[in-house]
């Protein structure tokens, strides 16, 4: 659409004028910021995890045997395909382009990856079976990174 004539104003602009003391009007005063960040009353930024942090999980799928089992069978031999697999639930924290977090990860070898991440099996398999081998691992994995007593 276009127009013939440019826009015209039919009543003026009021004049808004400068206030003067209109800092005085902030909840914080400009003396005392620093303690308001110091107590808490201002929100930080929340940690996220380094890569280091989440390492140590991912370490310790290494030299393991397969534990999903879905396309071979159990062995106590560590398979040298064998890789952390990640959670494909979005409870585990998994979402769009995201991964889920690193201590949902179970051993698994190539074959039954691939049938975990790109397969057509049906969903509630899937989940079954990854939620077995979490079971299965959860214990095997706290004592080999030391984070529980052996029984």
């Amino acid at each position: 659409m276009k127009r013939g004539a440019p826009l015209q104003r039919k009543t003026p602009l009021k004049s808004g004028g400068f206030k003067r003391d209109s800092w005085k009007s902030s909840p914080v005063k400009s003396n005392e910021w620093r303690a308001e960040l110091r107590s808490g009353g201002l929100k930080r930024r929340v940690k996220k995890p380094t890569a280091a942090e989440g390492s140590k999980y991912l370490a310790a799928c290494r030299g393991e045997p397969c534990y999903l089992n879905a396309k071979c069978r159990w062995t106590d031999w560590a398979d040298p395909t064998v890789v952390d697999c990640h959670s494909n639930q979005s409870r585990h924290g998994k979402g769009g382009a995201l991964k889920a977090k690193h201590w949902f990860t179970v051993p698994g070898c190539a074959a039954c990856h691939e049938w975990l991440d790109r397969s057509g099996a049906p969903w509630e398999q899937k989940c079954a079976a990854f939620d077995d081998a979490l079971a299965r691992w959860e214990p095997v994995r706290a004592l080999k990174m030391g984070l529980k007593e052996a029984a």
